[in-house]
């Protein structure tokens, strides 16, 4: 009687059957299930890398047959809905179990716990368990100062070398990779991180998968998700100790002893995760429990640290497990979105040590994050401390304190408000100043310039805003820190104010400051071409049909004589026996006749 061989779905993706085959070692026929086919169909469709290896093995499989003298067959039927939806529960193993018996063949299965049952319930098993994996190919693309290799389908392979701010990205190869290469790399490593102690899968969608093996993070993409298929793997170049840092004494002791809220902000690739490894194992050391929050989990920390990843896919859920777990500090890395800032702020106010790892290319945009997420008088308790990294070292350091006074750039005592003041930590010096201004919570830098303060430019930004597709060109001028004068067109100046002065006195109200409005003081164009004639009655001065309708000033030489509207034909009339003019006929002859607009 020839010998059935059922396999699994575990040892299709692990490609052993054709192993086996090519080593000569199938004694049979081989019988796949159709549960199999569709399960790796199912994962294939959501572009996910074990379906592409399960539908690959099945394809080397029946080209194998034909070429050693197996037969490969399909069997039974495909599975129902609710079966698939019962599958991570066990339920379409059981099903091929069941043709494995009703077949009176033998399971191969690369799954310890299908094995054991199949075993219990009399089937004949085959246990193929995968060898621990150590090395993997991509790590020949990497030398002591490769932070990161970038590898893709039709270029030549790169590296990002050097240090954390000088980096230079290099060709590492000559050739481009071809579509077979790089998912052959794409295949193995999934394969690595799977089997390897020190390997996980982190993240798995529609063509995209991200792992974690040692101190390698490799995200890979493929169609349809790129393109074309891609590997991207990042590694720490260095492990440092905060020592390395040379940190001031003074910081140093507000680490040690009065931060519990810390941003570590910069720009990537400056070595904010490195920063934030160095400090998770200085609280370590001193005694504190430490657990880290990570998607993916990158950061090179020593054993007596717990790495937390997603629970049950949201991060929120992770928060409220640690806050179960009470650590004394838990680094999140990294906060971008609104509910990583939101996690962060649960966990800080219930009393837990945060620091957070943040991308900003300077330390106050970290702060901003916090605006609109946060209310305004909760900020310092959530953020006392804000460090940027810049080149591997530590460029700024912040903190954040709560007051009660006028903001920088204001007189008036009554204008007193809220103010987070950010300083800078080893001279006191603020920086920074955040508090409500109208409608608005604002960051406005102090700076010292006595041309215009930061709450001046804000102010003009707000006015002209407001004033914007109403009143044409406004000019403001500052007449004091707290009183603006606001110039336009005379014919602007009833709308700007409104019924009883209810438009001015709401402006006033929002912006924190008086508002004089003035009538523009008009810049008089002179040198009007004009034709003097006597019409009848009357001197006729002709300037010009374009300009209908304008208000002009009439001089002899400096001195005023009138102001006239121009006529729809472009003419001013004057009684010819008036003695305006006969002073316009006398500036005419002598060539002082100035009319301007």
């Amino acid at each position: 009687m020839t010998k059935k061989i059922i396999p699994d779905t575990s040892i299709l993706i692990d490609g052993k059957l054709s192993e086996l085959a090519e080593e000569g070692e199938i004694d049979g026929d081989i019988i796949i299930p159709e549960f199999v086919v569709d399960e790796v169909e199912n994962q294939a469709n959501k572009g996910l890398e074990i379906g592409y290896a399960g539908i690959e093995e099945i394809k080397n499989i029946r080209e194998l047959g034909e070429e050693k003298g197996f037969k490969v067959k399909f069997t039974g039927r495909r599975p129902t809905d609710e079966e698939i939806k019962m599958a991570s529960s066990g339920r379409i193993d059981a099903l091929i179990r069941d043709i494995a018996e009703e077949e009176e063949g033998t399971l191969y299965t690369g799954d310890i716990v299908q094995a054991k049952i199949a075993e219990a319930k009399g089937i004949d098993v085959n246990l193929f368990e995968k060898e621990r994996v150590e090395k993997f190919s991509l790590e020949k693309y990497f030398d002591d100062e490769t932070m990161s290799i970038h590898l893709k389908q039709g270029s030549v392979p790169k590296a990002k070398r050097g240090m954390p701010g000088q980096f230079e990205l290099e060709d590492i190869g000559d050739v481009p990779l071809t579509k077979d290469e790089i998912n052959q790399l794409i295949h193995e490593t999934i394969e690595t991180a799977e089997m390897s102690d020190e390997g996980l899968v982190e993240m798995e969608g529609e063509g995209a998968t991200v792992v974690q093996i040692g101190p390698y993070r490799i995200a890979m993409a493929r169609p349809p998700f790129s393109e074309a298929p891609e590997i991207t793997a990042v590694r720490p170049v260095s492990k440092v100790s905060l020592e390395d840092y040379n940190l001031s004494e003074k910081l140093l002791e507000r680490l040690n002893q009065k931060a519990e809220g810390i941003l570590i902000a910069g720009a990537p690739g400056h070595g904010k995760s490195t920063f934030a490894q160095a400090l998770a194992e200085h609280y370590e050391k001193q005694g504190k429990i430490m657990k880290t929050m990570e998607k993916p989990r990158d950061l090179d920390v020593g054993s007596d640290i717990t790495q937390y990843s997603e629970l049950d896919g949201e991060m929120e859920s992770t928060g409220d497990f640690l806050l179960l777990v009470r650590p004394d500090y838990t680094v999140y890395d990294e906060v971008r979105k609104t509910s990583d800032f939101k996690v962060y702020s649960d966990m800080r106010m219930a009393g837990v040590g945060m620091v957070g790892v943040v991308h900003a290319s300077e330390a106050v945009d970290a702060v901003q994050r916090l605006i609109g997420r946060v209310e305004l008088g909760m900020i310092p308790q959530i953020v006392d401390t804000v460090i940027h990294i810049r080149n591997a070292d530590v460029a700024d350091v912040y903190k954040l304190e709560l007051t009660v006074k006028v903001p920088h750039g204001m007189t008036e005592e009554d204008l007193a408000r809220p103010v987070v003041q950010i300083s800078e930590l080893e001279n006191d010096k603020p920086v920074y100043e955040i508090y409500t201004y109208g409608e608005e919570t604002v960051v406005i830098p102090v700076d010292g310039n006595t041309e215009e303060s930061g709450a001046e430019k804000y102010a003009r930004k707000q006015l002209e805003h407001e004033l914007s597709g109403k009143v044409s060109n406004p000019e403001i001028e500052f007449i004091s820190n707290d009183h603006i004068r606001l110039m336009v067109d005379e014919d602007d100046i009833s709308h700007i104010i409104g019924q009883g002065g209810e438009n001015i006195d709401r402006l006033e109200e929002e912006l924190g400051l008086d508002i004089t409005v003035e009538p523009r003081k008009r810049t008089m164009k002179s040198g009007i071409q004009y034709q003097i004639e006597e019409r009848g009655n009357s001197l006729v001065i002709d300037v010009g049909s374009e300009n209908a309708g304008d208000e002009v000033d009439v001089y002899n030489g400096d001195n005023f004589l009138f102001t006239a509207t121009v006529g729809k034909n472009g003419e001013i009339a004057l009684t010819k026996e008036s003695d305006l003019a006969g002073q316009i006929l006398g500036s005419c002859q002598s060539g002082k006749l100035d009319i301007r607009i």
